[in-house]
């Protein structure tokens, strides 16, 4: 009878490791810093590798253009990659985090919804954050710089455009 109960404590640790021990492919419950990535700019064309953002879950990146840099921040949520402007006017911050569904001002705290950029609360909610299209190749996520421009702009002006 002692070698049943103490065969059962040794299966249930056991199993109780492997539940806590194993990733289930979600993202973290913990609020993600972004990492910074530098572009691969040929001509009109920005990509940054897939697998930084994936690897990351939450990236920011700089695009120098003549009018100025331009940044812009690229974050998986609920398996799809959302690229947006990163960049909060008012307060003049280039950071993000991302916290759970809800994105971070990491200077003013404002909040934003991860899926469409819309403000939620802060000082910083009338300047909602702007999607920048963009294709999956070769492993790269690609982007236009007329896109990247589009949404950086609608960014800096309050409201939707």
């Amino acid at each position: 009878m002692l070698k049943k109960i103490i065969l059962i404590l040794v299966l249930l640790i056991l199993v109780s490791s492997i539940v806590a021990c194993s990733s289930n492919g979600t993202q973290s419950s913990q609020r993600i810093e972004a990492t910074w990535v530098e572009p691969q700019v040929v001509g009109d064309t920005v990509s940054i590798p897939v697998s930084e953002v994936e690897n990351n879950w939450n990236v920011h990146f700089n695009v120098n253009t003549p009018g100025g840099d331009m940044n812009f921040m690229a974050y998986v949520l609920d398996g799809e990659i959302y690229v947006r402007a990163n960049v909060c006017p008012p307060c003049q911050s280039i950071g993000f985090s991302l916290d759970e569904d809800i994105l971070v001002c990491d200077r003013c705290a404002t909040t934003f919804r991860a899926q469409t950029g819309e403000g939620i609360s802060g000082a910083c909610v009338g300047y909602p954050k702007a999607a920048v299209a963009y294709e999956i190749s070769g492993g790269n996520i690609v982007m236009n710089s007329t896109d990247l421009a589009t949404a950086y702009q609608d960014t800096i002006e309050p409201g939707w455009p």
